[in-house]
C-alpha cells in the first residue's frame, strides 16, 4: 500500500507547493491557481480514490483527501475555471459522503477512536466547507469532539497508547488533524474548543511533555518509544500543527518552542503553515 500511495503523495506535495505560492502572491496568482485546479480536475475526472475495496484503502485515504482539499481551498478564490471547480467540488463531496458512511458502518471499533478517523474528519470538514454541505460540517464537528473526548485525564489517547513503541508517534499523528479541524470549526462558527474539559489542551501537553524521553508513553505501551530507541527521528513536519494550535490557545512555552522550528510545513495540512494561516481564512473564502 505504501508503494501505491507514493505517487499520490508526490502529487499532493506538488499541488500544495504551487497553492502556497498563490497565497504568497508569487508570480501570477490567477495563472498558478488555474494550473492547480486544472491538474486536480484532470485527476478527478478519472474518479480517483473511488474504488476503495478494503479496509486498508479506506483507512489510508483520509489524509490524502485532506491534502487535496487544502490545495484546492487555497487556490479556489483565485481560479476562474468554473467547470473544473464544479467537478472537483462534486468529487470532494462524494468522497466525503463515502467516508462518513465507512466510519459509521464499516470501520473497526478500535479504528473509530484513532488517528486515521481524525485525518478523515479533517478531510470531511474541508469538503463540507468547500461545498457548503452542512451535514459534512456537522459530522466533522461531532467526530472531532468524539475523538478528543477519548483522552484520559493526563491527555493520553488510549487508542494510540496501544501502539507499542509507536505510541507517542501516533499520538502526534492524531494531534495534527484534531488541532487543525478544531481551528477550522472555530472559524466556521461551529466551535468545539474546550470540549471535555479542554481535552485537546491535555492531549497536546501530554505529547509535548513526553518529547524528551518518551517515558509517559512507554508506561502505557510497555515499549521504549521509537524516537528514543534509534528506529526513527522526530521530523519537523510532525509538529506543523503548532501554528494552528497557537491560533487557538495562548501558550508562551509552545510559542517559544515553535519559533525555533519555523517555517513549519506539512503537505496534508496545506503546506507552509505560516503562509496558509496568514493568507487564507475560511471566513473570507467567498
Amino acid at each position: 500500500m505504501n508503494a501505491q500511495l507514493k505517487p499520490i503523495d508526490a502529487f499532493i506535495r506538488s499541488l500544495v507547493q504551487e497553492a502556497n505560492s498563490v497565497l504568497a502572491q508569487k508570480g501570477d496568482p490567477a495563472q498558478s491557481a488555474n494550473c492547480v485546479v486544472a491538474q486536480l480536475a484532470h485527476w478527478v475526472r478519472a474518479d480517483a480514490l473511488s474504488d476503495l475495496k478494503n479496509l486498508t484503502a479506506n483507512f489510508s485515504v483520509g489524509s490524502r483527501l485532506a491534502g487535496f482539499a487544502f490545495a484546492y481551498a487555497q487556490v479556489r478564490p483565485y481560479a476562474n475555471l468554473t467547470q473544473d471547480k464544479t467537478v472537483i467540488e462534486a468529487w470532494l463531496l462524494q468522497r466525503a459522503r463515502e467516508q462518513m458512511a465507512f466510519w459509521e458502518e464499516d470501520a473497526t471499533p478500535g479504528s473509530k477512536r484513532g488517528n486515521l478517523r481524525a485525518w478523515t474528519t479533517l478531510a470531511i470538514n474541508l469538503a463540507g466547507f468547500l461545498t457548503k454541505d452542512d451535514s459534512a460540517l456537522r459530522w466533522s464537528a461531532w467526530s472531532a469532539t468524539f475523538l478528543q473526548c477519548q483522552a484520559l485525564e493526563d491527555g493520553s489517547l488510549p487508542q494510540e497508547m496501544k501502539r507499542g513503541k509507536y505510541a507517542l508517534h501516533y499520538q502526534l499523528h492524531a494531534i495534527a488533524p484534531l488541532v487543525v479541524t478544531t481551528l477550522l470549526l472555530e472559524r466556521q462558527g461551529l466551535s468545539i474548543r474546550g470540549v471535555c474539559d479542554d481535552a485537546l489542551v491535555r492531549v497536546v501537553r501530554f505529547a509535548m511533555s513526553d518529547l524528551e524521553s518518551g517515558e509517559k508513553s512507554q508506561a502505557y505501551s510497555g515499549k521504549p518509544q521509537s524516537y528514543f530507541d534509534g528506529s526513527e527521528s522526530l521530523e519537523k513536519y510532525q509538529l506543523a500543527w503548532l501554528e494552528a494550535y497557537l491560533l487557538l490557545y495562548v501558550d508562551a512555552r509552545l510559542a517559544h518552542f515553535a519559533q525555533g522550528l519555523r517555517p513549519l510545513s506539512h503537505s496534508k495540512l496545506g503546506g507552509r503553515q505560516d503562509i496558509l494561516w496568514q493568507a487564507w481564512d475560511p471566513r473570507h473564502d467567498f
